[in-house]
């Protein structure tokens, strides 16, 4: 679903993040991505999306469903975003001039999808009955399931998730991963989870670790019993 080959990044001062770095990840499944702070998980992240270029190197460095991210000129590299892609960030970026519904609808509208879906979404995510609240109506937690609600909704292949659970409280947090672990496993869509907490990555089917030298498994994660 998703391939990296010999992927490299540098920051602008020169200094090298990500050197030579290959991975591949299936559909359907939920990886968490572990490493100290710096070390370019964030910035994996962007590169995966298109949202940022690698550096000069391999014809094709990243691989979205066999299409080379690299091709795609800036329109090309949107339309993928928006048809195959949901985010979700540590900020949730839910809009806080648009209702529940309409901020869940946006992907849906914007894929020229029907719109039913949204209502569906929000009930799923434990929000049902709520389509004309706004964001300054929710908790920090309710704001991440319309996050997550939003990211799914138009069932993408692949899902980014960025320390969705990082300024949630350790129950709400809790929470929040069994809801999006739920959720993906209904979809099949393959999720890439940034994330520093282990409780966080117990919930993924498998974790690795981004150092230096490149990706690598971390088995002695525990995982969280489904």
């Amino acid at each position: 679903m998703l391939e990296l080959r010999q992927l490299n990044k540098s920051y602008a001062s020169g200094h090298p993040v990500l050197r030579e770095l290959s991975y591949t990840f299936r559909a359907g499944e939920f990886v968490a991505i572990m490493g100290d702070s710096g070390v370019g998980k964030s910035t994996l992240l962007n590169l995966i999306a298109g949202l940022d270029h690698p550096d000069p190197g391999p014809a094709a460095p990243i691989l979205v469903d066999g299409i080379a991210m690299a091709s795609l000129d800036d329109d090309a590299a949107t339309r993928l975003r928006r048809e195959r892609m949901g985010f979700i960030f540590q900020a949730f970026h839910v809009l806080p001039h648009l209702t529940l519904l309409q901020n869940v609808a946006l992907p849906l509208l914007l894929n020229g999808l029907p719109q039913e879906r949204a209502s569906q979404m929000l009930a799923a995510v434990g929000l049902g009955g709520r389509d004309h609240d706004y964001p300054h109506q929710l908790s920090g937690g309710e704001m991440q399931r319309v996050a997550i609600a939003r990211a799914l909704v138009h069932r993408p292949a692949l899902v980014l998730a960025d320390e969705p659970t990082g300024n949630l409280d350790p129950e709400t947090a809790q929470a929040v991963l069994q809801l999006l672990r739920a959720e993906i496993s209904a979809s099949g869509a393959c999720t890439i989870m940034v994330t520093h907490s282990q409780a966080a990555a117990a919930m993924a089917d498998r974790t690795v670790i981004l150092t230096r030298a490149g990706l690598q498994e971390a088995p002695h994660v525990k995982r969280f019993a489904q």
